[in-house]
């Protein structure tokens, strides 16, 4: 197997040199580089990265931890993570943690020693948890149960992204808005994008009523279509629904056909997230598109300037992603 003693040889350089080429080291001339390139080419010479991370004590590999991996949210989330890891020649490998014991196994050193650093997506986890976050390892944290903690951390703009949503049903028209949320115990998605449903209903001068919040035990489309079913079933008013999740929205817009409201014409729908499925229904969904692959590309920085850190730990950053409102055919446009 080639060396890079064997590459210094052919190139008429040293091995240093050879060292620094490999390493992109600034102070190489452009003669010299191209010397050792060309060597490098001829001999068939290939970097073992493996060594070199090792050398440096990293893997190349960080981890995410997802609740799930067959959600489309979730799979979105994966892909935006993946991908911003490639552009900076990180490999990543993604577990599904599916409860708040496996979310605590999963910050454990023990599960995460082939990781350099770890991006967790906290469902199960909650405020309460926050000082199980202070680990030895570089951590990321994700979502919407944890707030203030020891942690960096990658927030939706839940609020601000839901008041806008609804401020769009509003603007069409739509005056009966229902939402469909989980349980709002304590913060987290549900009680963060309610929060902003009610404050688009006051600001419009609508009353709320509490009948037009359904609770779901999941967010996904069996469950929107069983609550669009059962809320015309019960001659509930509305004229508008927001759902927290795009998967519910696509689930409300069967559960309406299958009992006969037309969708824009007779109730307005729009969803949360913006995941690829929801442009291909009929009618196509509007929803909220809150910039996963931005978020993605914040995560991974901010877990490379956490595996690179040599001096004390800096100050711990709270981020809040940006978002946009994608209009389509079932809010009529």
């Amino acid at each position: 197997m080639t060396t890079i003693q064997d590459v210094a040889k052919a190139a008429g350089v040293s091995p240093m040199t050879v060292s620094n080429v490999i390493n992109n080291h600034p102070n190489v001339r452009p003669s010299t580089r191209e010397r050792v390139l060309e060597a490098m080419t001829r001999l068939d010479y290939r970097i073992n990265v493996a060594a070199r991370n090792l050398a440096k004590g990293r893997t190349g590999t960080i981890g995410l931890a997802v609740p799930e991996v067959n959600s489309p949210y979730y799979g979105r989330l994966a892909a935006g993570i993946i991908a911003a890891a490639e552009r900076r020649k990180l490999r990543v490998s993604i577990e599904q943690t599916a409860s708040r014991e496996n979310e605590l196994d999963a910050l454990s050193l023990s599960r995460n020693r082939l990781y350099d650093g770890l991006i967790l997506s906290a469902a199960g986890m909650g405020q309460a948890d926050a000082e199980r976050l202070r680990v030895d390892h570089p951590l990321v944290v994700l979502g919407d149960r944890i707030f203030g903690g020891p942690v960096d951390h990658v927030a939706m703009p839940n609020l601000e992204a839901s008041r806008a949503a609804v401020g769009h049903l509003i603007e069409r028209g739509c005056r009966r808005i229902a939402m469909l949320c989980g349980a709002v115990d304590e913060v987290d998605t549900s009680s963060l994008r309610l929060t902003g449903y009610q404050q688009a209903l006051r600001e419009a001068d609508l009353a709320p009523d509490p009948a037009l919040i359904q609770r779901v035990d999941r967010f996904g489309m069996r469950e929107g279509a069983r609550s669009a079913r059962e809320m015309a079933a019960s001659g509930l008013d509305f004229d508008g629904v927001f759902c927290v999740t795009d998967s519910l929205a696509m689930g409300v817009l069967r559960g309406l056909a299958d009992v006969g409201v037309r969708v824009p014409e007779q109730v307005k729908v729009i969803g949360f997230d913006n995941v690829t499925e929801s442009e291909f229904f009929i009618p196509s969904l509007s929803t909220v598109d809150p910039d996963h692959d931005g978020m993605a590309e914040r995560a991974v920085d901010l877990l490379i300037r956490l595996i690179e850190r040599t001096g004390p730990p800096a100050v711990h950053e709270e981020l809040v992603g940006g978002f946009s409102v994608v209009v389509r055919e079932s809010t009529g446009g």
